[in-house]
């Protein structure tokens, strides 16, 4: 006669409490420090990201507009150049939120404009004159762009 096999008995271990918070702890500490590192870290001057020549360039501010939208500027004039409702506008709002932020966390103020230039090879950047980083932001693909090289010639009308 042959015997079945008996079902082998679960065992089920824990982890002790304490172990599980400190290795939270220990992770939210890792995360922290890089946080603070790259924050406060100092990149240096921006590379120039192209040598072909320039072909047509505009100084822009933003203003933020009640209900989300935000509003484009010739600091030169003071004319609004272009007006994104809320929902409108993500890219630019983007790239913009992106330089903002770092002027910010550099204690700089929204007294300076930004430079929107093209360039002879088809690129576009944007320039923040007042911390020198550069966005090229054609590298978001020719869509993206578009919604930059518009600025370039814009008179309200977007």
């Amino acid at each position: 006669m042959t015997e079945s096999p008996m079902p082998a008995q679960e065992t089920r271990e824990e982890v002790p409490r304490a172990a599980l918070i400190g290795a939270g702890l220990l992770i939210a500490f890792a995360l922290a420090i890089a946080s603070i590192a790259r924050m406060t870290a100092d990149d240096g001057p921006p590379p120039d990201i192209t040598d072909a020549s320039v072909t047509q360039e505009r100084d822009l501010t933003f203003d933020d507009l009640a209900g989300g939208g935000f509003s484009v500027i010739d600091p030169t004039s003071g004319a609004v150049i272009a007006t994104y409702n809320a929902g409108k506008g993500g890219f630019i709002r983007g790239v913009m939120r992106s330089l903002t932020f770092d002027r910010k966390r550099r204690g700089i103020g929204r007294e300076d404009a930004f430079r929107l230039t093209s360039f002879a090879d088809g690129r576009l950047s944007i320039r923040d004159l007042a911390t020198g980083r550069v966005i090229d932001v054609g590298a978001f693909g020719p869509a993206n762009a578009h919604n930059f090289v518009r600025l370039l010639t814009a008179n309200g009308a977007l």
